[in-house]
């Protein structure tokens, strides 16, 4: 019998990773909606045909056309520009949001799991106090006391978010540390900081993906609420939220909510979407 090449009979984790995704269909659904998203932000400038800010009070209202394919809203702005341009708005935030959120919720749900004591008893009574309101509201009342605005928002929500984080870090890095890897490194002297950072974060990371990639849809129905109240994005910018609330008093012109609407409920289904792919895939259990 000829022994057979190596290489014909290793094959890769990413590659197994890769093959494994493409054949599931919701993750591949879902990233195939945000690499959409993704391509229209990018390439807004150049496939908008119209400013997001330029205002013709001639064509205000007017109803999708083959001009203006969203139509044109109170003060005559292209609908469809806008949306795109929405785009290099809501996507950045919720991104900007998950990745700060989850880094902080991450180290703090870490260092309360590993270290114990009275330091995981504050760490987790104050994420505990934070998980005690609903999340819009706190971000709201967050948003309110710091200012109206963008970046406030943004900090905002990252302040609600991160607590969700660090306790399910924590419970990780407890479930973790108990290993028999663990247990070894441990026996060889390797000090705290060492094990933490070498052995129970990477092992831990798959499940903070998850989490994050899930949380980025909520990020962007969390800063569009805000900004559909007054308290994110400032006019004339053109972001989804804002745009929706612009809208809200317009049954009869009913484009002017519904385009922003759906890019709202398009990009929030591709993150959801994804995350439940990427749940599928990381699950040991599930992997064949």
């Amino acid at each position: 019998m000829n022994a057979e090449s190596p290489n014909l009979l290793y094959t890769s984790p990413s590659r197994r990773f890769l093959r494994r995704f493409l054949r599931h269909r919701s993750a591949v659904f879902g990233a195939a909606l945000l690499l959409f998203w993704l391509f229209l932000a990018l390439l807004a400038p150049l496939l908008a045909p119209f400013s997001p800010l330029q205002q013709n009070l001639r064509e205000r209202l007017q109803p999708p056309d083959r001009v203006h394919l969203f139509g044109t809203d109170e003060v005559g702005r292209d609908i469809f520009s806008r949306v795109l341009y929405g785009a290099r708005i809501s996507l950045p935030v919720a991104l900007m949001v998950v990745t700060l959120s989850g880094a902080f919720g991450t180290l703090l749900g870490a260092v309360a799991g590993f270290l114990g004591g009275w330091t995981d008893e504050v760490i987790m009574r104050v994420a505990d106090a934070t998980l005690a309101f609903p999340a819009l509201i706190l971000a709201m009342a967050i948003t309110t006391a710091l200012g109206p605005g963008l970046f406030n928002a943004a900090l905002a929500i990252t302040l609600v978010l991160w607590p969700e984080y660090a306790r399910l870090m924590r419970g990780e890095v407890l479930r973790v540390r108990e290993m028999e890897y663990v247990t070894a490194a441990r026996a060889l002297g390797a000090s705290r900081l060492r094990i933490l950072g070498r052995h129970i974060l990477p092992n831990s990371i798959p499940l903070m993906l998850v989490k994050a990639s899930l949380d980025a849809g909520n990020a962007i129905l969390l800063a569009s609420a805000l900004s559909f109240v007054g308290l994110g994005a400032a006019p004339p910018s053109p972001e989804w939220g804002a745009m929706v609330s612009m809208g809200r008093q317009k049954f009869f012109e009913w484009w002017i909510a519904a385009a922003p609407g759906m890019a709202i409920f398009t990009a929030v289904m591709g993150f959801n979407f994804l995350g439940d792919g990427l749940r599928d895939l990381l699950d040991p259990r599930l992997s064949h």
